[in-house]
Order: C-alpha cells, then structure tokens, then sequence
C-alpha cells in the first residue's frame, strides 16, 4: 500500500509518497514557507507523486498532521487530505505533531518514555507524554510548566520539542533532549499512518488553544 503523507502544520509544506510494504520512502517534496500552504500544497503533492513515479490512482491511505500548529496550516493540511480521500475512496489517518515528534525522539534515541512540548501563550506548553512503543500516558493538552516537571520526575521522559529545553533547565536531574522542532520529518507521519487501522473518523484538526486571531466586536454584523 502507497501512503501519501502531508504536513502543512509549521513553516514547512510538506509531501511523501512511503511504501507501507517496504516500509520505505519513495518520493518527497518540501518547501519552507512559513505561509502560503494553501497555494502550494497541491503542486508539492504533485512533485512527490512525480519522484515516485507513480499516481494519485495508486494510493491507498493518505496521512496529515492535524497539530497542535498553525490554525491555518492544519485546516488547509486536513481539509486536502479529507478531500482527496473522499475523491479516491480511501482512507485518511490523522497524526498529532506531538505523537510525530516523539516517535522520532524514540527512534533516534531508543525506547523511552517521550514527554512532546510545544511553546504556547503566558509560559503555557503544549503537551503529551508517550509511553516506550509509542501509547499515550498523557493526551495532548495545555499544561504548566510546573505539570509538566511533576511529569518528568515521574516518569523521567526523554523531552523533544520547542520546550524541551525550558523544561530541562527547570528540572534538578539530567534528561535527554531530542529534537527541539515543532514537526517531525514527513516520513516519520507516513510511518506512523502505515501502523495504524482505517479508523471511522475522519482526520480534524487539533487545537489546544484559541487563535490569536479573533473578529473585532466592533465590525460584527447584527444577524437578522
């Protein structure tokens, strides 16, 4: 089975073709944009399918990043995935960031509880804690500093992610620190797409938080 992996949730707009298989990538194309996923995405998807030599026809699941990340990045990310898989009649899978992350701490550093950290707003983190092969101990979510060292003198996780550091420097032990990105590689969602079942429900987007962005009250039109 072809996966078609797509992450648009950081500054990267990202596309794999992987062999479920082989276990193997056959194609990628990445741009780092920062904005303008929505204008590129399509012609991304369609470079990776190019390296792989192969076609929209042939694939048999397609995974996306749904977050923590970008508000408009996840939406356009998921919002094509579900699009293309309801027009080929296949499946889509979605994939936290956070679950990406520490499966690439895990396979970079070996088995070990992964506690994943995003930076949020006011000294908030965005986190989870996954167990050795990958189960989560604690679900995405806003957590404090503090709840998040009480998780690392608990479990004495490896930590990867844009906190990673911040929480290491308010710990009293030593702890490993993987990656400190906010998305991992686009393979790594593929490989992880390719170890999951066709769920029922389809891929949404995972937010932690509110946007930043909101509708100023004043511009606001009164409903008939």
């Amino acid at each position: 089975m072809l996966i078609l992996a797509i992450d648009t949730s950081a500054a990267q707009c990202a596309a794999c073709i992987f062999d479920a298989h082989s276990m193997r990538e056959t194609g990628r194309a990445v741009l780092d944009l920062g904005k303008g996923h929505a204008e590129h995405l399509m012609a991304v998807i369609d470079n990776a399918l190019s390296e792989a030599k192969t076609s929209y026809t042939a694939l048999g699941r397609i995974a996306v990043s749904v977050g923590p990340g970008s508000f408009t990045g996840v939406r356009v990310g998921v919002s094509t995935a579900r699009g293309l898989a309801l027009a080929l009649g296949i499946s889509a899978v979605g994939i936290s960031t956070l679950e990406a992350v520490a499966a690439e701490t895990r396979e970079t550093a070996g088995r070990n509880a992964v506690l994943a950290a995003f930076e949020s707003v006011e000294g908030a983190l965005q986190a989870a804690l996954y167990g050795p092969s990958g189960e989560p101990i604690v679900p995405p979510a806003i957590i404090s500093l503090e709840a998040a060292l009480q998780l690392a003198e608990a479990h004495r996780p490896f930590l990867t992610g844009t906190a990673a550091k911040r929480i290491a420097e308010n710990c009293d032990f030593p702890l490993f620190i993987g990656s400190e990105r906010n998305t991992a590689d686009i393979a790594l969602y593929a490989r992880l797409a390719a170890t999951k079942g066709d769920g029922e429900e389809k891929p949404k987007p995972l937010y932690l938080r509110e946007p930043d962005a909101k509708p100023q009250a004043g511009f606001v039109l009164p409903r008939a």
